[in-house]
């Protein structure tokens, strides 16, 4: 194969790439990543009300969860959640948990960032420090690792 085929080659594959990268934004990972009705989420909010991100927090106890209180009522979620909510706050967005009832969000708690921090996890070090798999016996990873790990094939 010469050096022109080789470039050319390379070039389509990143091409390809950036498309599935740009995909990745727009589309779920899985159709479980979907919202459902009944779903609870802490919702990041702009000065506007425009939703900035989001992280799913859930009714069970599961791997890598620790149990929480907000607004007097249990959940449980990941410590890189509770992270997210204080970074989203210092940040200037509104953060609230929101209950998904099908025909829209409909606000549960105000300001859960002042209700659970880290420190009430037991974790003693910055919210941008805190990674995903810290301390969580299930790997997280993000879809973009995996895509580029697929186009290594690794």
């Amino acid at each position: 194969m010469d050096l022109g085929a080789t470039l050319m080659g390379n070039a389509m594959v990143r091409t390809a790439f950036a498309a599935c990268l740009t995909l990745t934004t727009l589309l779920p990972a899985t159709a479980q990543d979907m919202p459902e009705p009944g779903d609870f989420y802490m919702i990041s909010r702009n000065a506007d009300g425009q939703f900035r991100s989001s992280h799913k927090i859930f009714q069970r106890a599961a791997d890598g969860m620790k149990e929480v209180q907000y607004c007097g009522r249990t959940y449980w979620v990941r410590p890189h959640t509770v992270a997210w909510t204080q970074l989203q706050s210092e940040s200037g967005n509104h953060v609230r948990v929101e209950y998904n009832w099908g025909k829209g969000w409909r606000p549960i708690c105000e300001d859960p960032q002042k209700q659970v921090t880290l420190a009430d996890l037991g974790i003693d070090i910055d919210p941008s420090q805190v990674t995903f798999d810290q301390g969580e016996s299930q790997t997280l990873e993000s879809r973009f690792g995996a895509i580029g790990r697929a186009f290594r094939g690794n």
